[in-house]
């Protein structure tokens, strides 16, 4: 399946945003636990390559690396094993090193404009953050209303209870951190917690 349809095909990835590697580790043993198979790790989470190369090891999980600043990290995150590749801007050299390694590519945008720049640098997808303080799914239908053909992630303030309204609004699959990669909660050791987020993303 190609990449595109598998994420798609999940409808929902989780953005891993964390303080520390470990937890990191936890909230994707956790959400892999309940179900979910696809992470973006970001280049905010300290020795985030390592942490990729150490998920991407296990054939099951679909690993990308999120908050790409640039292409060297880009190559570093793909040589570890990423899959995919994400910045919340428009970053044209990170273009050649996914289409080398057979990866895709989501850069960010908000207008029209923006998006068309996206593309233009080599987005496969094109992730619109911050989501919901631009209009959430009411911005995505608009943006999909002129732009029919192009895969939109939105990303920022999406939670288990707006997520069919961002793919009902033309959204191919929706990135989501917050009740998915609560650190406040993974440090309490509160599974639960987690799992339930994951189940009610799920259903």
């Amino acid at each position: 399946m190609p990449l595109i349809a598998r994420l798609r095909a999940a409808r929902v990835v989780p953005v891993v945003r964390t303080s520390t590697a470990a937890h990191a580790a936890t909230a994707v043993s956790w959400l892999r636990d309940a179900g979910l198979r696809i992470f973006e790790i970001t280049m905010t989470i300290p020795d985030a390559p390592a942490l990729i190369r150490d998920l991407a090891s296990d054939p099951d999980l679909l690993i990308g690396a999120g908050t790409v600043p640039d292409r060297a990290t880009a190559e570093v995150c793909l040589n570890a094993g990423a899959r995919f590749i994400v910045a919340p801007w428009v970053d044209a050299a990170l273009s050649a090193p996914c289409r080398d390694a057979g990866a895709l590519l989501m850069l960010g945008a908000v207008t029209p404009t923006e998006v068309r720049a996206a593309l233009t640098a080599g987005a496969d997808v094109v992730k619109i953050f911050p989501a919901s303080s631009v209009g959430g799914p009411a911005h995505i239908k608009a943006l999909a209303s002129v732009l029919p053909h192009v895969p939109f992630c939105p990303t920022g303030g999406v939670e288990p209870g707006n997520v069919a309204a961002y793919l009902a609004a033309g959204a191919a699959f929706v990135g989501m951190g917050g009740a998915l990669v609560d650190e406040k909660r993974i440090a309490a050791g509160d599974r639960g917690a987690i799992e339930a987020a994951a189940r009610a993303v799920l259903s």
